[in-house]
């Protein structure tokens, strides 16, 4: 597969761009782009936001506006850059209607710091990304792998749009939980996916094991198991390859993450957590640090082969990477990837079970 044929880099066609460019969107995914930006030596004339956060202050320099400001500034006669993440269907109709009437791109940063993907990393992986892509199991998995590269190189919303899946279909064809499940959540959050999990085995399980590392939504997590009947075991801690402690972030969010700075926490390696229990339904999603928590989970993994729902999309290389390293621990695992409705292509995860 060529994939280097099969769109041409944002950053490229912005840094040739003549029109005004105009981001959409503050914060974190607009610091990541305006730094590129300058890495690439493309300018951008301004930023807008949605109406009801626009309250007269300034972003990197530029005064915050309404889309109606910027249209009487430039017309529609502009380049619009989404800068940052959204899967509430609210906003992504405004995303899409933005899409619809003028010229828009979402270019693609990782979430955690890393390699952006453009042609020249496209070189450097290309082996790997031929690989992953043979080991697919389906041929949504097959459109989902080669639209995450076209919008990745692109920053076209069509293409996150083209392939994208709710979660009925991956845990009705693919997951297919019981209600005796044992499960090992990694990144509990506040008890999400717990919720996620049961309400399609209409609230029944085995066992479940949930480490969240972030103290804030560890208090959160911890309340709702306690309105759970059955084992459940809590644990404040992060997912790693072995017992440890780290720097935290401690954001009380979802991007709380291993750092250079941080609060020290402890981080735990699932087959020492386990010690050898039953492990049938395994998550992760660990920012970043899914690679860790993989090793960490190799004899859990290797022992009991779990479904696995891992999230794919925190470093460039997640969504390709991650299914050589299961493949690696297990061949005999079926490999899926699916994405699921946001902007840009976050929530895209892969999904493995052993026949």
């Amino acid at each position: 597969m060529d994939f280097l044929s099969l769109e041409r880099s944002v950053w490229q066609v912005l840094r040739e761009e003549k029109r005004p460019i105009v981001l959409y969107g503050m914060g974190d995914g607009a610091d990541k782009i305006l730094a590129r930006f300058d890495a690439c030596g493309i300018r951008a004339s301004g930023v807008f936001a949605s109406d009801e956060f626009v309250r007269g202050h300034s972003f990197h320099g530029f005064r915050v506006q309404k889309l109606s400001e910027v249209m009487e500034r430039f017309g529609e006669d502009a380049v619009i850059v989404i800068a940052f993440a959204s899967q509430r269907p609210e906003v992504l109709e405004k995303m899409y209607a933005l899409d619809a009437r003028f010229d828009v791109v979402a270019p693609d940063v990782p979430v955690v710091p890393g390699a952006v993907f453009d042609e020249e990393f496209i070189r450097m992986h290309e082996t790997e990304m031929q690989q992953a892509f043979d080991l697919l199991a389906d041929e949504q998995s097959r459109q989902v792998f080669l639209d995450t590269v076209r919008f990745k190189l692109s920053g076209r919303l069509r293409y996150l749009r083209a392939s994208e899946t709710d979660k009925d279909e991956v845990f009705h064809t693919i997951l297919r939980p019981t209600h005796e499940e044992h499960f090992a959540d990694l990144g509990a959050y506040t008890g999400d996916t717990i919720r996620e999990l049961l309400h399609y085995t209409e609230g029944a399980f085995a066992s479940i094991t949930a480490l969240e590392p972030d103290r804030r939504s560890f208090r959160k997590l911890t309340a709702y198991a306690e309105e759970l009947s059955g084992s459940v075991r809590c644990e404040q801690a992060g997912a790693w390859s072995s017992d440890t402690v780290l720097c935290f972030s401690d954001q009380a969010g979802r991007q709380s993450r291993v750092a250079k700075q941080g609060k020290e926490t402890q981080m735990r390696a699932l087959d020492s957590v386990l010690d050898g229990a039953p492990c049938t339904y395994l998550k992760m999603d660990v920012e970043g640090a899914e690679r860790e928590a993989i090793a960490g989970a190799a004899q859990t993994i290797r022992q009991h082969r779990p479904k696995l729902n891992i999230a794919a999309y925190h470093k460039s290389e997640d969504f390709f990477q991650l299914p050589l390293l299961v493949h690696a621990l297990c061949p005999d695992y079926r490999l899926y990837l699916r994405h699921h409705p946001y902007v840009p292509a976050w929530d895209t995860n892969l999904y493995a079970v052993c026949p």
